[in-house]
């Protein structure tokens, strides 16, 4: 009978040497991941990320809340993590040679579920998965995906806004994510695209479907509706903007009282979400009150003269941890692999008499030079004879590391201000560059009521590429083949005056593009 009584209440904890183990685990990891985490962690830049900095505390506490589980629980690792680790650290190695920052961040988050699973087995992982997938919150969307997304959300806050303000019987006219009112325009800016809300939406919609004691369906339900929830009060929330604007001036759009604003939609969107979890407590064959499928539940604390047991240490965490050392050794003491770009030409000596086309050289202010980290760069304006005018930028990249490579205009031109108003591939007539027929990114951008066109390619070691994931694959493929991951990037805009045509731009654009082919050769090496 003792006996008994003493299995039922026995419970286990790890010893100083596991945690001091972790503690260095911890610290390698930190160390590997440097680079891609120094970036990251920078969320107070980024306003729709500023949430992150509470991830780590919210998955700790997640998981704490399962702490009269996991003391039932002997640990005895897994070697699946080691695993995972080993695909982390190759997924890391992928990442620093094609350049992608947010692959680093990824294949930390990899490295990290991996090491938990060699510490504390498959068993006592199903019990903490949850919390752990929380930690993707953290990790910032590649800057393209973010500066499309915020467009989008642009344009549907701006329309579903003007929706709400024509309810109230008030004149207004949308030009793209410009209202106008008449006596005042609003710009629908990045700030109010609904980012702010949206990330940290998901990540509360994500953490309630994990309270929530229902369905699973339901669940899912709760996790997705946040998205269109956020969207549409957002909407909301431009929209009486701009029906107090009209009333009481633009005062009504600035300072605290915009801040407020948003605040206050924020709180109506998680409680739109509370009231949808109310719902789906009384619906289906078991109802239930919320206080009862929702609550926050702390864990049973450990009985009174319960057996404690010490976990040893599990040997698949040993070799993971082994293997955290080598590669944190090797990453400190391997060389730093010298790249060798062949000799080319500097843009200093580009010519600016191209056929009939004259061109003006156009300094770039030192902090895009300093964000944007090229080799060499050329920016002119290039005007012929009909005093017509191209904007000629090429950014030479002599290496291409995580942080520093050519920026896509995908995501600088909606950075900008602009609305991409349609993008495509084209084929330029004629024109060959490295011995291949130049294929374009064709873009028609537009921002209050200036239209521009912009084509741009990418030029790396002989191939002309408008795909950026094609980029970042041969960027990977030439340094890990070829010991070289030089490149550029190649961009021609114009503008498209009020009584000219598109069309009109494309054969500016493909005139100076048959200029400009037979020179670029020298200054963008094959």
């Amino acid at each position: 009978m003792n006996d008994s009584s003493t299995e039922a209440t026995k419970v286990w904890k790890e010893p100083i040497s596991v945690w001091l183990l972790l503690l260095g685990m911890a610290a390698l990891i930190g160390f590997i991941f440097s680079h891609g985490l120094s970036v990251m962690v920078d969320w107070w830049a980024h306003p729709a990320y500023s949430y992150g900095y509470l991830i780590p505390f919210i998955t700790l506490f997640l998981i704490w809340q399962k702490k009269d589980k996991l003391e039932s629980m002997p640990f005895e690792g897994s070697w699946w993590g080691i695993v995972v680790v080993a695909l982390g650290v190759l997924l890391l190695l992928a990442a620093e040679l094609s350049t992608l920052l947010n692959v680093i961040q990824y294949a930390f988050l990899i490295v990290t579920l991996g090491t938990v699973l060699a510490a504390v087995g498959g068993k006592a992982f199903k019990v903490i998965w949850v919390p752990l997938t929380i930690l993707i919150f953290m990790i910032p969307l590649p800057n393209f995906l973010f500066f499309n997304l915020t467009q989008q959300l642009q344009l549907i806050s701006s329309q579903l806004g003007v929706w709400v303000i024509r309810l109230f019987n008030i004149p207004v006219f949308l030009q793209g994510n410009v209202i106008d009112l008449g006596v005042f325009k609003l710009q629908v800016a990045r700030a109010c695209s609904g980012l702010r809300y949206l990330f940290p939406l998901m990540t509360l919609g994500y953490i309630a479907a994990y309270f929530f004691k229902g369905s699973f369906w339901k669940r899912v339900l709760i996790f997705l509706s946040s998205m269109p929830i956020t969207v549409l009060m957002n909407s909301f929330r431009v929209g009486m903007i701009g029906v107090l604007v009209n009333y009481w001036g633009i005062s009504m759009a600035q300072g605290f009282l915009h801040a407020f604003e948003g605040w206050v939609v924020f709180m109506f969107c998680i409680g739109i979400i509370v009231a949808e979890m109310w719902v789906f407590a009384h619906i289906g064959k078991t109802r239930r009150p919320l206080r009862e499928v929702f609550g926050l539940e702390f864990p049973a604390p450990t009985p009174p003269g319960a057996a404690v047991r010490m976990r040893g240490v599990p040997k698949p965490l040993i070799a993971t941890a082994g293997l955290l050392a080598l590669v944190a050794v090797l990453h400190s003491v391997l060389p730093q692999r010298v790249e060798h770009p062949p000799q080319r030409t500097e843009f200093a000596d580009f010519p600016m008499n191209l056929g009939g086309w004259h061109g003006t050289l156009q300094p770039m202010q030192s902090i895009y030079i300093n964000a944007l980290k090229f080799t060499d760069y050329l920016m002119a304006n290039y005007t012929d004879t009909g005093h017509d005018t191209v904007n000629f930028y090429v950014a030479y990249y002599a290496t291409q590391h995580a942080g520093d490579s050519a920026h896509s205009p995908r995501s600088c031109i909606p950075g900008g201000g602009w609305v991409i108003k349609s993008l495509s591939q084209r084929n330029i007539k004629d024109v060959e560059i490295a011995g291949q027929p130049l294929r374009v990114n064709r873009v028609l951008i537009e921002m209050g009521g200036t239209k521009q066109l912009v084509y741009y390619w990418f030029q790396e070691q002989g191939r002309l590429l408008t795909n950026e994931y094609l980029v970042k694959w041969f960027l990977f493929w030439d340094a890990l083949t070829r010991n070289r991951s030089d490149g550029a990037l190649v961009r021609l805009v114009t503008a498209i005056p009020p009584d000219e045509t598109v069309r009109e731009g494309d054969a500016r654009l493909a005139s100076f593009a048959r200029a400009v082919s037979p020179h670029l050769d020298a200054f963008v090496p094959n």
